[in-house]
């Protein structure tokens, strides 16, 4: 990678990100962390507004305007499959955004790229059997839940069909055996627990902020279940 591509691919994690240091970026693109320092100051040079913060790194001063992200074909055409993805594994409401933010992302292409990447839409088709389509739209809620870290009320099923509700604090969403699962903090049961989300039948959010005091990761839950 040329020190233009860099300088560009900098600038786009440091957009991408709240904060990164200056390890991160070194490892990121294969260089050493004095490189990494004057890069930065390449880009302060450019007129780039980049401070930094002890300890947790470099960002882009709030408020400085950048031009919108130029696309390789390559970068587009990923983004489409990935957007096309969306509608098996995920569901109508993660697609529906995921189609909106293409949308938005077609705009600022230029018109050669646009014309492949049209050309590529055209010849992708994910098929999906009726007996693995997803009738839920939930893991958008769910994905509020875990940003805003707000309590949800669900409606769940068990795998013998026993129906509860259940106040529960979401830590995160895995993906395994061709399912979505929710990792919570369940209230009813006072302990962690492995949702699978097409076995909920109704989401409410209760605007009440997270009661217990720090989570685990849930990464950490899935490892203890092994």
């Amino acid at each position: 990678m040329n020190r233009i591509d860099r300088l560009f691919g900098i600038l786009t994690t440091l957009q991408s990100k709240k904060y990164v240091t200056a390890a991160q970026l070194a490892e990121r693109y294969d260089i050493s962390v004095r490189t990494v320092y004057r890069d930065v100051k390449a880009l302060e040079q450019l007129g780039i507004p980049v401070s930094f913060e002890q300890p947790k790194g470099y960002f882009i001063v709030q408020g400085y305007f950048l031009p919108p992200l130029s696309f390789s074909v390559d970068e587009a055409n990923s983004l489409i499959l990935m957007a096309s993805l969306a509608e098996k594994f995920a569901d109508k409401s993660i697609a529906r955004h995921s189609n909106n933010a293409l949308t938005k992302i077609k705009t600022v292409l230029r018109s050669s790229v646009k014309d492949e990447t049209d050309r590529f839409s055209d010849h992708i088709n994910v098929y999906i059997p009726e007996n693995e389509k997803t009738e839920n739209d939930f893991l958008i809620d769910i994905q509020t839940a875990i940003t805003k870290q707000i309590i949800i009320a669900i409606e769940y099923a068990d795998n013998q069909r026993i129906k509860t509700s259940r106040e529960i604090e979401a830590i995160g969403l895995v993906f395994y055996n061709m399912q979505w699962h929710l990792i919570a903090w369940c209230w009813k049961r006072n302990d962690y627990r492995d949702f699978k989300v097409k076995q909920i039948s109704k989401i409410t959010c209760t605007q009440q902020p997270y009661k217990k005091g720090e989570h685990i990761q849930a990464t950490d839950f899935l490892d203890f279940l092994k």
